[in-house]
């Protein structure tokens, strides 16, 4: 208390300033309106300034929920897309069926490996989930891998960056089908092998999933055309492609189940006898 009344006694003559100008002020924006508006478009103007700035960084903040928000909203329409290109394309047509064929699920990246011979990428969804071996996993831009392991809490992806990972796969312009594999080079790169040599391959041309598989849809993207070269033995091409998605970077993905998968497996496996 005492600091207090030292440092009014010390600074009188600045205080007393302070003080008589500030009623100064106050009586001038008081008696005329000029002055009143602009001093109220100016603390406007502050007041403003300052809100925003709290409403950014609260923003900021809550950036994870809006992701989230808008995860579950591209699942829901994703969703819809898959299930009604599918019904548009099915010969089978019954105004009662209402079930769609393919079920999506968000999830987020615990663990992505890229730079080994065999990558894995690890998830937060798991049994509990009712998650498979075997659900398809993309993003917005294209496909990351296909379920391995579940547990009951988490499940492993084969990376497309794996050298055992064999997707089924075609050029978007012309149908033509070949297997997408990895060298296990560059994880920006994947190759598509097995191509028709009367295929018309374009660099730029796009490649997405070819839909011969119970996994992925037809239509689902992958890259697009680096470069290309013939085989050894001239009937075939082997494409280079470029992937839409940054492997070394995936947050929020998709899980994509087809409600078919078990009788399309069962069937085949029967047919292979």
């Amino acid at each position: 208390m005492q600091q207090i009344f030292n440092f009014v006694i010390r600074n009188k003559t600045f205080l007393l300033f302070l003080l008589l100008f500030s009623i100064a002020l106050a009586l001038t924006i008081q008696s005329h309106s000029y002055h009143r508006s602009k001093f109220i478009n100016s603390a406007n103007g502050l007041t403003g300034g300052v809100y925003g700035t709290f409403n950014s960084i609260g923003q900021y903040f809550n950036l994870k929920d809006e992701n989230t928000i808008l995860a579950e909203e591209n699942k829901i329409l994703r969703e819809q897309l898959f299930n009604r290109t599918w019904m548009k394309d099915s010969s089978y047509i019954d105004s009662s069926y209402s079930k769609g064929k393919y079920t999506i699920r968000t999830a987020q990246v615990y663990k992505n490996s890229y730079s080994l011979t065999n990558n894995y990428l690890t998830l937060n969804k798991g049994q509990k989930d009712s998650i498979k071996e075997d659900f398809g996993v993309f993003t917005s831009k294209g496909i990351i891998g296909i379920i391995d392991n579940t547990s009951n809490n988490y499940a492993t992806v084969l990376s497309i960056l794996n050298k055992r990972s064999r997707i089924n796969a075609k050029l978007k312009s012309t149908d033509h089908i070949g297997t997408l594999k990895w060298d296990g080079k560059s994880p920006f790169y994947v190759q598509l092998e097995d191509v028709s040599k009367f295929a018309p391959v374009k660099v730029g041309d796009t490649i997405e999933t070819g839909g011969e598989s119970a996994i992925f849809p037809k239509g689902l993207g992958i890259g697009t055309i680096d470069s290309f070269l013939t085989d050894v033995s001239g009937d075939t091409y082997t494409i280079q492609v470029k992937l839409f998605n940054d492997m070394t970077n995936i947050g929020t993905v998709y899980i994509l189940e087809n409600g078919d998968r078990t009788e399309i497996k069962t069937l085949e496996n029967h047919s292979n006898e």
